[in-house]
């Protein structure tokens, strides 16, 4: 039954027959009788039948989250019994806001040191995406914010608190200042991330909240694009603080805190909360806690 389950949340996922036959590596006929086997099995319709997909039943949803947890489940017992024959190994699939990309690797070296028999990927997405993605099963943790915006149903790790800087060039205003405030920002040609974002809607919320309304210059979902632009001293932007500390900045570029208000927000790890975890997870959720603790020693 479990291959049959893993082809309905596919479907779920996907919303189309074709994609979700070609998720889960098999023809479209397959997963079609896979889908009525399991329907025949529950004695229930979980799909509105069609010429195409038209959503799941009132008995789909239902049974999709069992499904989700079912499946859950059995990749946690074959992860259990690989970890107990071979030691910790296999894949882990990280997604992060683009933000917090600069400190996946304080995360993922030391556990591979630990663990040199596991291998990552990692993902640049939204929070919003970060999120759908845990839920679907398509990774196996995130890294995003936890306290600005509901997160549902996660187990999560706060790593550290992320701080705002204006970044921009000698000879542009403020550049020469210790502190600016964000109504002082809100004048400068910004270039910024996208309205996709949570970072750009909380830099949104606190320019609001200083009476200010930020109208950027140039957008992009991409970090290396925002620093290209700061690079050719025509442009500044506002980047957390842990985020200039990674990278470094040397002149004529210059990082200056922003205060009325010294907002901050947490990031961290997140994952599903499933009891008990892989142990991949396990010994990442674990990883993470060792860094918590690190960055909190600094402070």
């Amino acid at each position: 039954m479990i291959d049959k389950l893993e082809f309905f949340i596919a479907l779920a996922r996907e919303e189309h027959f074709g994609r979700a036959a070609e998720v889960c590596r098999v023809t479209q006929p397959t997963l079609s009788a896979g889908i009525k086997q399991l329907e025949d099995q529950l004695g229930v319709m979980l799909v509105k039948r069609g010429s195409r997909f038209q959503g799941l039943t009132a008995e789909g949803v239902q049974v999709l989250a069992w499904a989700r947890r079912i499946v859950g489940d059995a990749r946690t017992m074959k992860e259990e019994m690989r970890a107990a024959r071979h030691g910790l190994s296999g894949h882990i699939r990280i997604a992060a806001i683009p933000t917090a990309l600069a400190m996946v690797p304080r995360l993922t070296t030391p556990f591979r040191e630990k663990h040199p028999g596991v291998t990552f990927s990692v993902l640049s997405r939204t929070s919003i995406e970060v999120l759908s993605l845990l839920g679907n099963f398509e990774i196996d943790a995130g890294i995003t914010y936890l306290d600005n915006e509901p997160l549902g149903r996660v187990a999560s790790v706060p790593l550290y608190e992320e701080r705002y800087q204006l970044i921009t060039s000698t000879g542009n205003p403020y550049a020469d200042r210790d502190k600016v405030t964000w109504a002082e920002v809100s004048r400068l040609p910004l270039c910024l991330l996208t309205p996709d974002m949570q970072n750009r809607r909380i830099i949104d919320q606190h320019l609001a909240e200083a009476g200010a309304q930020v109208r950027p210059t140039l957008e992009s979902n991409s970090m290396i694009v925002l620093f290209s632009h700061i690079r050719t001293g025509k442009w500044s932007s506002i980047m957390p603080l842990n985020l200039t500390e990674t990278f470094g900045f040397a002149e004529p570029i210059h990082a200056i805190p922003i205060v009325d208000p010294d907002a901050s927000h947490v990031v961290g790890l997140v994952a599903a909360p499933r009891t008990p975890q892989t142990p991949l997870v396990s010994a990442l959720l674990d990883e993470a806690t060792t860094l918590a603790n690190a960055f909190r020693s600094r402070k």
